[in-house]
């Protein structure tokens, strides 16, 4: 139920608003909520005034019929208006709808007042839709995009091979004496060889201390 005080606070007429709450309680939806009510005010004779009601989903336009009898109501929602504004006169204000299609929705005589709360009310709203409307977008294109597969490679540790020693050869230049053959050294094992290379690789920060401490466990066990 509609509490009718917090519409009164700017002068509207109170027939009015009752009139206006008691049909638009039944036509508000779910979640739907009432945000301000302006009431034409008529310099001359302002017997059944229109009314402009903004929700959070759209904005109602009641205008009277019968002599006050019924109550015809036409609204539009947020996506199909384009924008809002108003213009002050010497009799109150014009309220100013602009829709995506179709003409312009203008009401006059609303009390200046209550043209400009019920303006800061359509554009707060209208601006609020297009916030949710773009993250909407947003998140549909997000998942529209698809995904990259993630797959694991292993790379395996690169094996530096080890320089073949190089001899050097010194030349003497005193008289020629008996030069003892060279020894030639005998070429390492593979437990060695493989000591080595592992030494190697935990030099080069290519494996861990405990990755080089369990492998050389590993090559010592074989002897």
């Amino acid at each position: 139920m509609i509490l009718i005080d917090r519409f009164l606070s700017d002068e509207q007429d109170p027939k009015a608003v009752e009139r206006v709450l008691g049909k638009l309680n039944d036509i508000l939806s779910s979640n739907e909520e009432l945000i301000y009510l302006a009431v034409q005010k008529k310099p001359a004779v302002n017997l059944l005034p229109d009314c402009i009601a903004v929700s959070n989903k759209r904005i109602f336009y009641c205008e009277p019929g019968n002599f006050g009898i019924t109550m015809n109501f036409k609204d539009i929602s947020w996506k199909s208006v384009k924008e809002v504004s108003f213009k002050e006169e010497f009799f109150g204000s014009k309220f100013i709808c602009v829709p995506q299609h179709g003409e312009n929705i203008i009401t006059e005589y609303v009390p200046k007042v209550q043209a400009r709360k019920l303006y800061q009310a359509a554009i707060e709203q209208l601006e609020n839709f297009k916030e949710q409307q773009k993250q909407t977008e947003m998140d549909e294109k997000r998942a529209a995009t698809p995904r990259p597969s993630i797959s694991a490679v292993i790379e395996e540790p690169e094996v530096v091979k080890q320089p073949e020693p190089v001899e050097e050869t010194i030349a003497f230049y005193s008289p020629p004496i008996a030069v003892p053959a060279p020894v030639v050294e005998e070429p390492e094992d593979e437990t060695t060889l493989k000591l080595r290379k592992l030494k190697t690789l935990f030099d080069k920060h290519l494996i861990t201390q405990e990755e080089y401490d369990a492998k050389k466990a590993d090559i010592l066990d074989t002897l």
